[in-house]
């Protein structure tokens, strides 16, 4: 595709950067105008979304590089250079919970309720971000021939050039909008705090999965082979998420 949106002068502006800078702000948005409804201070949604992004690109980036170690070590300057592509959402992920929740528990603030008022706002930066991928090449699926493959043919995408692929950054971005048209109609009718937030992490680790085994590009792999690290995470992360669904179900009901 185009991994390079536009220039300004010297300056190449990267569609991968433009589009998870897009997807950042869009979904802190939405998420300050709903923490807005319900008389959430909006200085504290700054503060938490600041400390949000700094530690999800940390992570993301810090497990990208030790899943492609070996290249990093050959080009350790390489590493700062997020805006080319390169983030594994799980290490954001896992990362920006911990601070975001370390954060809330220092100021006393309702968990649960700014985990679901997130939720649906992840799934939308998860959908540009994929859009992103598309353009920078990065996350590229296997080789098919199916009728609806696609072809990279930039020089400096990040893609193998002028072979039929699977559309994974595709696959994902439409199956991210719609677990964000979901997630919303889900937070007015949510059954208790925090179902909105561990939904979203048990239908993402179970849409990464599937899409998991159409990837082409360069990943770990766990169990000789069988499983990718991120399909082992997901398995991990879906696997905690029905246990805290249960779990805040049950605790609910004792109210």
């Amino acid at each position: 595709m185009y991994p390079i949106l536009f220039r300004l002068g010297s300056l190449n502006i990267y569609a991968y950067g433009f589009f998870v800078a897009i997807g950042f702000i869009l979904g802190f948005l939405l998420a300050a105008r709903r923490g807005h409804q319900e008389g959430i201070p909006f200085e504290r949604m700054v503060d938490l979304l600041f400390c949000t992004v700094l530690s999800a690109i940390i992570g993301s980036r810090l497990l990208y590089v030790l899943i492609n170690l070996d290249y990093f070590r050959s080009h350790p300057f390489q590493i700062f250079r997020i805006w080319e592509g390169g983030l594994v959402f799980y290490g954001g992920l896992l990362l920006a919970v911990a601070v975001s929740m370390g954060y809330l528990k220092f100021y006393r603030l309702p968990v649960w309720k700014f985990a679901d008022h997130f939720s649906p706002s992840i799934a939308l930066g998860l959908f540009f971000g994929r859009i992103g991928c598309l353009f920078a090449g990065c996350c590229y699926g296997r080789e098919t021939s199916l009728p609806w493959a696609i072809t990279f043919t930039e020089l400096n995408s990040l893609a193998p050039l002028h072979i039929r692929l699977h559309p994974t950054q595709i696959y994902e971005a439409i199956a991210s909008l719609a677990l964000f048209l979901f997630l919303s109609w889900k937070m007015k009718k949510k059954a208790f705090e925090g179902e909105t937030f561990w939904l979203f992490l048990l239908l993402y680790s179970g849409i990464r999965f599937f899409i998991e085994f159409w990837r082409g590009d360069s990943r770990d792999f766990l169990f000789s082979g069988v499983l990718s690290t991120s399909q082992g995470v997901g398995i991990f992360l879906a696997i905690v998420a029905l246990s805290m669904l249960f779990y805040l179900k049950r605790k609910q009901r004792r109210l």
